[in-house]
């Protein structure tokens, strides 16, 4: 009987407990929270805004549409290469690039990678699959004539329990049919933390 009782304080016990250690709440996406100093999606955002606000100021652009009779440059957004020491989530902020390229509609952006695979797949699928009227033509892509690729590194300084985290992101965008690197961007942040 005691072993009973025993028993049944230790779970009220943990029943107050264990919630009182565990609480969540709904925070607005647009609010800018650091918890632990690490890259997070305020430094994605910032980053991918003030990128995009250089590439699309940039020279490169408006050259490209003097020569071209003001036709829109074609981009594709390459592969960004996290050479940081943490885990960075690289594809959200060349997301949140592509669609500030969309948005401001000074470029037209195509698919590439995975994605521009997994829709050639399709295309081959509809030539036996699909009616000839809705079937989708094989060599009708638009090419790109510029590619965004770049990286993100990161220098840490620490003494004790406090620590500077410097990341710098590099963007860099090439001509495709001559190998001109036309632009090269940078955005840099960084952050003291103290534990």
């Amino acid at each position: 009987m005691k072993k009973i009782f025993l028993s049944i304080a230790i779970l009220s016990a943990c029943a107050f407990i264990i919630p009182s250690c565990h609480s969540v709440s709904r925070v607005d996406v647009e609010s800018e929270t650091d918890l632990s100093g690490k890259w997070n999606d305020v430094d994605s955002k910032l980053t991918a805004k003030e990128l995009t606000d250089q590439i699309l100021g940039e020279v490169w652009l408006s050259n490209f549409r003097r020569d071209k009779g003001g036709q829109k440059p074609v981009l594709i957004v390459g592969f960004v290469k996290n050479k940081s020491h943490e885990h960075i989530e690289a594809e959200t902020f060349m997301k949140d690039i592509e669609r500030a390229f969309i948005t401001t509609q000074k470029i037209r952006l195509v698919q590439g990678g995975e994605k521009r695979e997994a829709i050639r797949g399709e295309r081959a699928d509809q030539q036996t699959n699909s009616s000839v009227s809705t079937m989708k033509q094989f060599g009708l892509e638009v090419g790109a004539d510029f590619m965004v690729q770049g990286e993100i590194n990161t220098i840490v300084d620490a003494y004790k329990r406090k620590k500077i985290v410097y990341y710098q992101v590099n963007l860099e965008l090439t001509n495709i049919e001559t190998n001109e690197m036309v632009w090269v961007g940078e955005k840099k942040i960084k952050k003291f933390v103290k534990n």
